[in-house]
């Protein structure tokens, strides 16, 4: 209890600190949402209803992930909060009672007892853990996982975190490696399960003829990352007819993504459009400016260059989808978030920014990717339906 009031004040005083800060960034396109939501409460009520399944996830890919988890359970009341606002657009279409999760300082008045909190991944909120237990919730974490890259810090406050996974009830850990690191922070009742986004259904929305051309398609891609890849796809053009299709990861970047191809296609005397304004694929460059398309557009390419792993920082994105529709796969060196999943994923090439023009070469000669694990989820249900 000491350290709970202690840590309960430090976030206090840290909010006043940042309020500054929080009110600049409300008015940024990319947080006008989230940040009126989660730290001051805008448009952001308690859950209409207690005693039900409270799942927790940060972001669009963890709530993705949760499909298939929360079609095994049926019809029990279900609430899920998120951090980011793709996440929120992503959990709002299951039709449950949906939130963004407030800072911690508003979490002990705003969160409602339930039976049950499921958190995902690396979502690790001191309060948050303790609030719930104390108000009689049992804690899960699913789909656990501490990075290589940043177990290191986590060691240097393991105190820290062994006081806040004495909350946890088990622990679902992605594999023995993230077993160990959560060993190593004191936490106890650990089983590996593997990646629960294994279980999830991988489909299309849509069918578009493909080209009759070869396609790459670069998908999930950051700041900086489009600039090397069109470099490689001009350089790759001159021995290859291909058209490039750029799926930005963050819509706020839809415009500056195309002004930078509008660029390439300047100088290099290549064809361009905007999928929202000509959905077709005849151009040479095509920029890919509207949510939910990337599975559409791996089911007729090629080649697909996964972006989030040619700069630190990022961690990698989800392999599985493009390995699904059978595209031969280039990442970057930097997918320590997403190590766990590229196990099961075979004949990937992992590269350097600048070795992206000899794998698109290298590519003629290797076979497409393919996924040859599953995960069963029935021992999970069985523990979140406990009552």
């Amino acid at each position: 209890m000491p350290f709970s009031i202690f840590y309960y004040t430090l976030s206090v005083l840290l909010y006043l600190i940042a309020l500054p800060l929080l009110v600049y960034l409300s008015f940024k396109q990319k947080y006008k949402e989230s940040i009126p939501s989660r730290f001051f409460l805008f448009n952001n009520p308690r859950f209409n209803k207690q005693d039900g399944i409270w799942f927790h996830v940060c972001s669009f890919g963890e709530a993705k992930a949760l499909k298939p988890i929360l079609e095994l359970l049926g019809e029990e009341d279900i609430k899920i909060t998120t951090v980011t606002h793709t996440g929120q657009a992503e959990a709002k279409k299951y039709g449950y009672d949906t939130r963004y999760l407030p800072y911690e300082m508003f979490l002990p008045l705003w969160a409602k007892k339930q039976r049950v909190l499921v958190v995902l991944e690396a979502e690790f909120w001191y309060l948050l853990f303790s609030v719930m237990r104390a108000k009689g919730a049992r804690v899960i974490l699913l789909n656990a996982r501490i990075s290589e890259k940043s177990a290191t810090k986590y060691l240097q406050f393991a105190w820290f975190y062994k006081k806040m996974l004495k909350h946890v009830e088990i622990i679902y850990a992605q594999s023995e490696a993230d077993k160990n690191r959560f060993l190593a922070l004191g936490a106890k009742n650990i089983e590996v399960i593997g990646n629960i986004k294994l279980a999830g259904e991988i489909k299309k929305t849509k069918d578009y003829e493909k080209p009759d051309t070869e396609v790459i398609v670069a998908g999930s891609t950051h700041e900086s990352e489009e600039e090397s890849i069109l470099n490689a796809y001009v350089e790759y053009r001159k021995q290859v007819r291909a058209k490039l299709v750029i799926v930005p990861r963050h819509p706020e970047r839809f415009d500056s993504v195309y002004e930078l191809m509008k660029q390439y296609a300047s100088v290099h005397k290549l064809s361009l459009s905007r999928f929202s304004k000509d959905e077709n694929f005849e151009a040479d460059m095509i920029l890919i400016d509207a949510m939910g398309e990337l599975n559409n557009i791996y089911a007729i390419s090629d080649i697909a260059i996964v972006g989030g792993a040619f700069k630190e920082g990022v961690g990698g994105h989800n392999p599985l989808e493009p390995a699904k529709f059978g595209c031969k796969i280039i990442t970057g060196k930097h997918f320590h978030d997403q190590r766990e999943l590229y196990k099961y994923v075979h004949h990937v090439q992992y590269v350097e920014r600048d070795g992206i023009h000899k794998a698109l070469v290298a590519s003629k000669d290797l076979p497409p990717s393919m996924v040859e694990e599953t995960i069963n989820l029935e021992t999970v249900i069985n523990k979140i339906k406990e009552p």
